[in-house]
């Protein structure tokens, strides 16, 4: 019995083999969807809701065609459709009856159940599977199973090209295969167009864009591997014609490296790489030519129904007869059976009939197809096709069609009717003409973050700008493209995106049309100060997007070719800012990145512009300070201080009192470190500023992470943990990689300071797998010498040298000295314990050096610490004593209870072993009765330990 209840949204109602889900829009039988076209499915849904009722056809009209006048014989048409997808009246099998006079009434049993129980298991949502997926097409005609097999070759062979010529339907196949894979995949299935793009050195990027990977390598590709690793999904390769060499070294990369990705591409030729295998997509199969053909058998052919379908959605309302039948086959054969052809003729049979449409056909396409169609290039058919298209086009529709050639990818309606007009009260007409162009399928519409876009399909395209060159209006069309889009841009959102919390995912669609606006205007024969311009503008939306190399080129294009009048502007100023920044997260610290820093502030200064005065000065405080520098950092940063409080910056002060503080704690200052970030701490929340960011960097986690060493080194290592803790959490929350790394290195070295060497190896392994899987290679080297250092903790030095070694190789590459800093103590303890004194000495010796004469000390009494030991074992204890007394007078002059504790536990067992034992205790004694939390950590109860013997031993 049928629940007549109300549906629920989320409901899924079930019939015969069939389970229909409402709110995704899915027809299944079984476990396979059913290609079901938008309004049949409307019908389908409208009268599975009302079970055992009868539908008026007004009802259904009005529920299908909202707010538009169509005809019954639509309705008849769509009713057909969809019988012969259900199979409505084969074997047996009745779902919907004609009530004569009065509707349609869904005569088989339906069941309700909830979506939950039903619907199976993918590990992601539909709002996900929808942003990854272009949502399906119209229903396909005729490829059901080319779909079948294509999704079984792709999960046995594991890289697929869908080949065949323009407009056959690639794309459309590849979109219902991806749909039909998602489960299979648990939803990571991913749709790149590639057509948006005009250098193939961008193929990478696009994918990772794609899978929500940041580049921050010169070698993306490498990157790129690394992240996917032995993920299973599936890359959709949409497109990849144009740009085929780069995608096809992808893709040979992708297949052989990950064992689990799959691929499917469409192109008009095959990748021809190892791995490859090729599913040629042909024509859609034509009615064969025969006089007496009816309309039932022409009507089994997928070329004839596409071509009533889209004929009935243009308004034409008749079914097809018999005498119209041979007509309809000969028009499907004179387009070779090519879907697009096929529709875009079909959509004229509402205006012209069918009969006119194959007069148009014969007089424009009959001396060129008599006698050898079958042997013409695959081009030329649908260039004729276009050009037959074009000439039943309105003057205005042609004008406005070859403007909009200039889009790639997607573009909205304001955006056409800019471009593509004269004048502001042009812009109506445009539209109009716009809309008249999807609804002859020459434009078609996609809805992006509820958004809608239009997008000419890329053979389209290519004719469009053919026929816009010819008319010479090429170069004024694309300044104004380019003007548009630098226009677009200019907005506070992306301007302060460096530096704020802005989410500018909701442009990336737009990014296509940024890069060959930028492409043209920069090129030879472009428009210089437009180029500058909107790079300017774009420079934060490329860095947002984490498409940092490519912000690097255009900035430095741009730059290339500014003017005498241009140097020294706001707008060489926010270049060379973003060149700065982009430089930094993609090569490292060289000197080329502090001469970039360095121009860019000396623009601020002439500028007078303080807020970018103290970006690029926290900019050049961090550089200083990774590369160990640390007196110059501290000047910059004390001098970046002053500017924030003179020119009354709030949040600029936040950005100074926490630089100031990490740089004074790497000095050695801990006091001081402590004051200034809990200062910084207190006024972020006064602001209201939770989280503030600059050259591209969580501040406010580097601020909590160095609270936490801070804390530590001061003798409160509880408060320390809670800090860490905190920081690791709200790292977490950000879903970026690079404050999740910071703080997974910093959470690391406080377990192993406090002991818990359980907890810090999870905590090194986790980095280590992040990192690698972002190619953040400082801190994937981080985590492999935090590896090491937790093997000589545990007694196992031989392996601890071998991975320390390995990762400061690394580090140094980079000049990520300020992490040497923090390893080479290590290293040294490594080789003590390996009895390699010579080498231990020569190594801590060195760190001394470098610390004293960078100014890193905040490690220095420990490294002084490590080389009294190792001058015991050297048999030179006088020397030992001394390094212990200078370790004592720097760990109280740094307030470094922490390591004072260290170093006086190694002077009392020396004491101890010189009969000095109550001198041992009482010394000892003295610092642990000054600790007021972290009673369980390993050095105080240690410390503990030793007072007790030595109490037991007096």
């Amino acid at each position: 019995m049928s629940d007549h209840r109300k549906p629920e949204p989320k409901d899924v109602l079930s019939f015969g083999p069939f389970s229909l889900f409402a709110a995704e829009r899915l027809l299944k039988k079984g476990d396979e969807p059913i290609p079901l076209g938008g309004r049949a499915l409307d019908i389908l849904i409208a009268l599975a809701e009302r079970p055992g009722e009868v539908v008026t056809r007004k009802d259904l009209i009005s529920t299908v065609w909202p707010d538009v006048t169509v005809e019954e014989a639509n309705l008849r048409f769509q009713m057909a459709a969809l019988r012969r997808a259900l199979g409505d009246g084969r074997d047996g099998a009745r779902y919907i009856s004609n009530i004569s006079g009065r509707g349609y009434c869904f005569v088989a049993p339906v069941t309700r159940s909830s979506a939950r129980q039903t619907a199976p298991v993918t590990g992601i949502t539909t709002t996900e599977r929808v942003q990854k997926l272009p949502p399906r097409l119209a229903r396909m005609v005729g490829r059901d199973d080319t779909v079948r097999a294509l999704t079984q070759q792709l999960q046995e062979w594991r890289f697929v090209s869908i080949v065949g010529p323009g407009g056959v339907g690639k794309t459309t196949v590849a979109i219902s295969v991806a749909h039909a894979l998602i489960d299979g995949f648990r939803g990571a299935v991913f749709f790149i167009d590639l057509a948006a793009l005009t250098d193939p050195q961008l193929v990478v990027t696009a994918i990772a864009s794609a899978l929500g990977f940041m580049v921050q390598t010169q070698d993306p590709l490498v990157g790129l591997l690394a992240f996917i690793g032995d993920r299973k999904i599936l890359l959709v390769l949409d497109n990849c014609d144009h740009v085929i060499g780069a995608a096809a070294a992808l893709a040979e990369r992708v297949v052989s490296e990950a064992p689990q990705a799959h691929i499917l591409a469409t192109s008009r030729e095959a990748l021809r790489v190892e791995g490859e295998h090729v599913h040629l997509l042909y024509s859609l199969d034509c009615p064969p030519e025969d006089a007496g053909l009816t309309a039932t058998e022409a009507l089994r052919y997928p070329a004839a129904q596409l071509f009533m379908e889209r004929a009935a959605a243009s308004g034409y309302g008749a079914e097809l007869s018999d005498i119209d039948a041979p007509i309809v086959a000969r028009s499907c054969r004179r387009l070779d059976g090519i879907a697009l052809a096929i529709e875009l003729a079909a959509s004229r049979v509402g205006s012209l009939g069918i009969r006119g449409v194959a007069e148009l056909l014969d007089n424009r396409f009959g001396l060129l197809w008599q006698g050898r169609r079958t042997a013409l290039p695959r081009h030329e058919t649908l260039n004729a096709m276009l050009d037959w298209s074009h000439s039943l086009l309105s003057e205005r529709e042609k004008v406005v069609l070859c403007r909009l050639s200039v889009f790639v990818g997607g573009f909205t309606r304001q955006a056409a009717g800019s471009v593509a007009s004269e004048t502001d009260a042009d812009e109506a007409e445009v539209i109009d003409a716009v809309a008249s162009l999807v609804a002859k399928s020459l434009v078609s519409t996609t809805v992006i973050n509820e958004s809608t876009y239009y997008r000419l399909l890329d053979t389209t395209r290519t004719y469009a700008a053919t026929r816009l060159a010819g008319r010479g209006e090429a170069a004024r069309i694309a300044r104004r493209h380019a003007i548009f889009y630098s226009r677009f841009l200019e907005r506070d959102e992306i301007i302060q995106s460096l530096f704020g919390e802005h989410d500018l995912s909701g442009y990336a669609p737009h990014i296509g049309n940024v890069r060959a606006a930028l492409g043209w205007a920069l090129s030879d024969h472009g428009d210089a100060a437009v180029g500058i311009e909107l790079a300017t503008w774009a420079a934060p939306l490329f860095i947002r997007l984490s498409l940092f190399e490519e912000c690097r080129g255009w900035c430095k294009r741009a730059l290339a070719v500014l003017d005498d009048a241009s140097r020294g502007t706001r707008q060489e100023m926010v270049l060379q800012e973003a060149l700065a920044l982009a430089s930094m997260l993609t090569r490292g610290h060289s000197d080329q990145v502090r001469a970039e820093l360095e121009r860019g502030l000396a623009l601020a200064e002439a500028c007078q512009d303080h807020g970018r005065q103290l970006r690029l000065l926290f900019g050049l405080n961090l550089f200083l300070h990774r590369l160990g520098d640390l007196r110059d950092a501290m000047a910059v940063a004390e001098r970046g201080r002053a500017i924030a409080q003179a020119a009354k910056l709030p949040t600029g002060t936040v950005w100074a009192e926490w630089r100031v503080g990490i740089t004074h704690h790497f000095l050695g200052n801990q006091a001081a470190a402590q004051l200034h970030l809990e200062h910084g701490m207190a006024l972020a929340v006064e602001l209201d500023t939770f989280s503030v960011n600059f050259f591209g960097l969580d501040q406010r986690i580097r601020a909590l992470v160095g609270l936490a060493r801070t804390l530590w080194l001061r003798g409160f290592s509880d408060r320390a943990l809670k800090i860490e803790q905190k920081a690791s959490h709200e790292a977490a929350s950000r879903h970026h990689p690079v404050p999740i790394c910071v703080s997974l290195v910093y959470a690391s070295m406080l377990q192993l300071w406090t002991g818990n060497l359980l907890k810090a190896g999870d905590f090194i392994e986790q980095l280590i797998a992040y990192a690698g899987r972002y190619s953040l290679e400082p801190y994937r080297a981080g985590g492999i010498a935090l590896k090491g250092e937790l093997a000589i903790a545990r007694d196992e030095p031989e392996a601890g040298l071998d991975l320390l070694q390995s990762a400061l190789e690394s580090l140094r590459a980079q000049q990520y000295n300020i992490l040497i800093t923090d390893f080479i103590g290590a290293l040294a303890e490594g080789l003590r314990k390996t009895r390699q004194f010579e080498e231990a000495h020569f190594t801590v010796n060195g760190a001394i050096a470098r610390a004293k004469n960078s100014g890193a000390e905040s490690n220095l009494s420990e490294l002084l610490r490590i080389k009294s030991q190792i001058l015991v074992a050297q048999h030179d204890r006088e020397s030992a004593l001394n390094c212990l007394t200078e370790a004592l007078t720097i760990a109280r002059e740094q307030s470094a209870l922490a390591l004072e504790l260290r170093t006086t536990m190694v002077l009392a067992r020396l004491l101890s072993e010189d009969g000095q034992r109550d001198q041992a205790r009482h010394a000892l004694a003295l610092v642990y009765d000054r600790f007021t939390e972290g009673f369980d950590t390993a050095d105080l109860k240690l410390a503990r330990a030793i007072i007790e013997d030595l109490r037991q031993a007096f």
